[in-house]
Order: structure tokens, then sequence, then C-alpha cells
């Protein structure tokens, strides 16, 4: 829901997106440096409970996680390895943020089934992303969905956030909803998918 929206914020990127390649460095190292401190910053943070430092430091990451992007654009240095390198480091980032969510729980005591839920939101979440890929390896089309990859994000960080204030139940919330949305997404995706598949005269 929330990609619609991603334009608009290609154009805020645009002055550090400059400022960076003034300063000599390649898209490629933002997208690593950007990974690996998300990923770092998820670890130190969430599985020790400090939900809303994670949570708001992780946001800075992941708003900011379209530099490289932008500075491939800009300096025309676009390739198939960087939207591969990107794409891929993307499911490391979404994949840490639920892994610490899941320990978190894990070391306050939550229920078993809340712990196995998070896992199987961080399943749907990778399975959601898998099936647009391998659909458009395939000549079909699956960006479609209720929860594409910066709807998790938001509702995981923002359920952090809100637990790390005192909101009870507010991480676990966002989880249950992302397993949900998540099963929901995948399905979407598949049903569009065979969709196409039956209009086609090979079928």
């Amino acid at each position: 829901m929330l990609e619609r929206f991603r334009h608009g914020w290609r154009r805020v990127m645009t002055p550090p997106a400059r400022l960076l390649l003034a300063w000599g460095v390649h898209p490629n190292t933002v997208t690593w440096v950007g990974t690996l401190c998300l990923v770092l910053v998820a670890f130190v943070t969430v599985p020790f409970g400090w939900l809303w430092q994670g949570a708001l430091a992780m946001g800075v990451l992941v708003m900011s996680d379209s530099v490289d992007g932008q500075m491939a654009r800009l300096s025309g240095q676009q390739s198939s390895y960087g939207a591969f390198l990107d794409a891929t480091l993307d499911r490391v980032s979404d994949a840490a943020v639920m892994t610490a969510t899941m320990i978190h729980f894990v070391r306050t005591g939550d229920p078993a089934w809340l712990v196995g839920l998070a896992g199987w939101a961080i399943a749907m979440g990778q399975i959601t992303s898998y099936v647009k890929a391998r659909a458009e390896a395939e000549g079909f089309r699956a960006n479609v969905g209720i929860a594409a990859r910066a709807d998790r994000l938001v509702v995981i960080l923002l359920g952090l956030l809100l637990s790390g204030l005192g909101v009870p139940w507010a991480a676990e919330a966002a989880v249950v909803l992302l397993a949900v949305a998540g099963t929901i997404t995948v399905g979407q995706r598949l049903s569009t998918v065979h969709a196409q598949a039956e209009m086609l005269p090979d079928r």
C-alpha cells in the first residue's frame, strides 16, 4: 500500500544521494553499509528490550534505504547486479528485524504460539518477495497484495516503538497482523499469477 509513495520519497533522497556521490561513494557501498547497520541495531537493541530506541534507529535506516538506488540513477551506475544486491540485502534486513523481535519474545516469556507466529511472519515476508521475483522471471506480474515490504516494516517498527513506550501487546499485535497480512498477500500474488497463466494459450 505504501509503495505508491516510492517516487515522491526518491525526490526527498536526492540531496543526500548527490552529496554521497560528490564524496566518491559507490551506491553498492551504501547498500552494504545500510544493511549491516540495520542488522547490528536490530540485534543490539530489540532482544534486550530497548524497543523504542531500536525502532527509531531502524526507522531512520529504513527511510534512507532508497539512497543507494537514487545514487545509481543520478550517476548512471544502475546495473543488474546492483538491483540484485539491493533486493537480496533487503531480505536480510527484513529477517533481522523479525528475528530480533522473535528473540525478544523468547526472552520475555511470551507464549510459544506467539514465537511460532513470528517465525511464520518471517516466512511469509520472504515468500511474498520470492513469489514476485519468480513470477517476473516467468513473465508474469505479481506486484499486488495488502502487505508489501514497506507496509511490513512500518507495522513491525510501529509495534516495537509503541511497545517500548509502554503500550501493552503492541509488538505482539504487530506480529499477529504481519502473519495474517503476509499469508493473505502470498495468496493474492499466487491468485494473480494463476489468473494470468490461465489466459496463456499453452497453459
